[in-house]
């Protein structure tokens, strides 16, 4: 009788062993998921409330699908977009403006956000390079970056490179680059898409744009250029106060995420610290 007691609790020791073990394996699966999911952009807690994010104006097509995949994952999550050049996000948020979340189209602009405590600490998400539009036909024969730009008929729409806007600064770091003086520009933007809607309104001939925007420009035709090492990276970052803070660093997160920059690629952003912005 003994030998089968003896027999009996080995084996129910036995089976418990088993027992254990199975459930330390099921235990590790949960968190593999877990850092798949995060990694592919669906975040392992879900986040809920508004989330107000200032951004570029060459990042509204991109940001918006991100924002609709972003409230896929998060249901109880709305974003909010405030889209204006880099430099006017920048001076609203510094006079008072709430947002939870900055991305600019270039480091100046976030450095400066940065001397002046408005927001965290920035992580680049995307690169990209300057190109030509100019309506279907090229009318105007412009070759390039170069004279056919300041050739007689041509109206030419660039971004400002006095009012200190990210696209403005590449134009003029590109003239720096080629030797290509722009001497009389029809009109002078502070955003972009203002720059690329003279284009596809017909008031310009010509515009000088991000890659990303005349991917993205209708009834036009893309002179492409070579970028000459003018490449703008754009960092993001949470405010220094954000209304709502989980909400702002899980929207950061998806951005970095590979969900997030599958997204920008589709709409021909670089990678981060990239040398140029995809074709």
């Amino acid at each position: 009788m003994r030998m089968h007691r003896r027999a009996a609790l080995a084996a129910v020791a036995l089976l418990s062993a088993v027992s254990l073990a199975a459930c330390g394996g099921s235990a590790s699966t949960p968190t593999t998921e877990a850092s798949d999911a995060a990694s592919s952009g669906a975040a392992a807690e879900q986040v809920s409330g508004e989330i107000n994010v200032f951004a570029a104006a060459s990042l509204k097509k991109a940001y918006e699908d991100i924002g609709a995949a972003f409230q896929e994952a998060n249901p109880d999550a709305t974003v909010n977009f405030e889209f204006l050049g880099s430099q006017e996000l920048l001076s609203n948020l510094s006079e008072g403006s709430a947002a939870d979340v900055l991305a600019t189209a270039d480091t100046d602009i976030m450095d400066s956000a940065v001397s002046q405590g408005l927001v965290g600490d920035p992580q680049e998400f995307a690169t990209n390079t300057l190109s030509i539009i100019v309506p279907e036909g090229n009318p105007a024969g412009i070759t390039g970056f170069d004279e056919s730009l300041n050739a007689e008929g041509v109206t030419l729409a660039i971004c400002d490179p006095d009012a200190h806007v990210p696209c403005g600064n590449a134009t003029k770091k590109m003239e720096e680059a080629t030797g290509i003086t722009l001497s009389d520009p029809a009109s002078k933007e502070t955003k972009v898409t203002d720059v690329k809607g003279k284009v596809e309104s017909g008031e310009a001939n010509a515009g000088i744009v991000y890659a990303t925007d005349a991917a993205t420009s209708k009834g036009t035709e893309e002179i492409k250029i070579p970028d000459h090492g003018v490449v703008n990276h754009y960092p993001i970052a949470t405010t220094a106060s954000p209304s709502n803070a989980e909400g702002a660093k899980a929207f950061v997160d998806f951005v970095l995420s590979d969900k997030g920059q599958e997204i920008l690629a589709e709409y021909g952003f670089g990678a981060p610290g990239g040398a140029s912005a995809a074709p």
